[in-house]
């Protein structure tokens, strides 16, 4: 086996490129170097032996009686000379040195087998994270470019984690290793460009997928995902395991489980509820961990009225709102929460509001929406 055959295994091994692409760009470089010498290639081809890695240029020439062109044409002679069976129009194939085709022709071969390589290359990156669209990888930090952070998932490939998709808080320095959400792989003249994000709902889904076993075959499904990305994350979860705890096993022994993922997210807070296909069970789950005393639901409407104990108000609002903003998005409902004083008050029979202002937290608002009903 030659050299060269030996040289392409070694590259289809390391790199991962089909050596017959390889072989294939080597003998279209070649023909093209043909092509200056002899001014046309219309009837040559080159040919590598697959095994042996020797090359052939071959002529395509039609027997005639008289030549006009050499380069297409050969005698009845001559043909004749080389095989006697060969007859007018036959086509003989004649073997061909070209002319100064050493050095040059193999610069100019060595020139496109690179560039082929290159993109044979990108190929199988792009393929390769195609695959991982929509899936979680790990990367390390490079460096920042202005306000957007370089990503290297590879040794020859690296993803753009922008502004928008960066955690408000979260600070790198260059050798960290972070997990990340592949939102889109695009090809581009320069190569595949891959989108990374820190703050996508699924980044979070995706984890438990790896680290909780219950999640990753299926026994545990997560039915609804809300996320303030670098603060806190609701998740309900559903087993279709009577015999499995869905949210015992996403939390896992002393939180194990759970707290792998946290400490992913860089210390975000999770909250794992039960999932209910009846909403008022669901979103007096997804309140959690404040209590509540009674829930009425408008299905048509989507809307939801709670009441809780006096003491627990603002533990189920939350910060800013954002305990009950984000039930609001995990259940799909607008939730309406009052005290169990303000019910008695302002609701008969947990029936319409009667006073003005009511606070309403919405599936679609980043902030709590206040109605005035004057």
């Amino acid at each position: 086996m030659s050299e060269i055959i030996e040289a392409l295994n070694q590259l289809e091994k390391e790199k991962d490129i089909d050596k017959e692409v390889i072989i294939e760009a080597i003998e279209a470089s070649l023909l093209a170097a043909c092509k200056r010498d002899f001014g046309k290639s219309d009837n040559v081809k080159v040919s590598i032996d697959r095994e042996t890695g020797n090359m052939t240029v071959l002529a395509e020439k039609e027997v005639v009686e008289e030549v006009f062109d050499p380069a297409i044409e050969i005698s009845l002679a001559k043909a004749q000379a080389i095989d006697p069976s060969y007859n007018i129009g036959d086509v003989v194939n004649t073997e061909i040195t070209p002319k100064n085709f050493g050095r040059i022709a193999a610069q100019h071969a060595r020139s496109v087998i690179v560039q082929k390589i290159k993109e044979e290359e990108r190929k199988v990156i792009l393929n390769h994270f195609q695959c991982k669209e929509k899936d979680i990888v790990t990367g390390v930090v490079q460096r920042y470019i202005g306000d957007n952070i370089s990503i290297s998932l590879d040794d020859k490939t690296e993803a753009l984690l922008t502004k928008n998709e960066q955690v408000r808080g979260e600070t790198f320095k260059p050798s960290d290793r972070i997990k990340l959400y592949i939102i889109e792989v695009k090809d581009t003249n320069k190569g595949p460009r891959i989108l990374v994000s820190r703050t996508h709902p699924e980044l979070v889904k995706r984890l438990f997928e790896k680290e909780v076993t219950e999640v990753h075959d299926g026994t545990v499904e997560i039915k609804s995902i809300a996320r303030e990305a670098g603060s806190r994350t609701k998740i309900a979860v559903y087993s279709n395991d009577e015999n499995v705890d869905p949210v015992g096993a996403c939390v896992g022994l002393n939180g194990a489980r759970v707290n792998a993922i946290v400490t992913d997210l860089q210390g975000e807070k999770i909250d794992i509820i039960n999932w209910s296909d009846n909403p008022e069970i669901l979103i007096e789950n997804a309140l959690s961990p404040s209590k509540v005393i009674a829930v009425s639901v408008n299905e048509e409407d989507k809307t939801a009225r709670v009441v809780v104990p006096d003491y627990q108000l603002s533990l189920a609002i939350g910060k800013e709102g954002q305990n009950a903003r984000l039930a609001a998005r995990l259940t799909g409902y607008k939730i309406d929460i009052k005290s169990e004083s303000q019910a008695n008050v302002e609701y008969d029979d947990f029936g319409d509001l009667e006073e003005e202002n009511t606070t309403l937290f919405d599936v679609d608002e980043s902030e709590e929406i206040v109605l005035d009903e004057e």
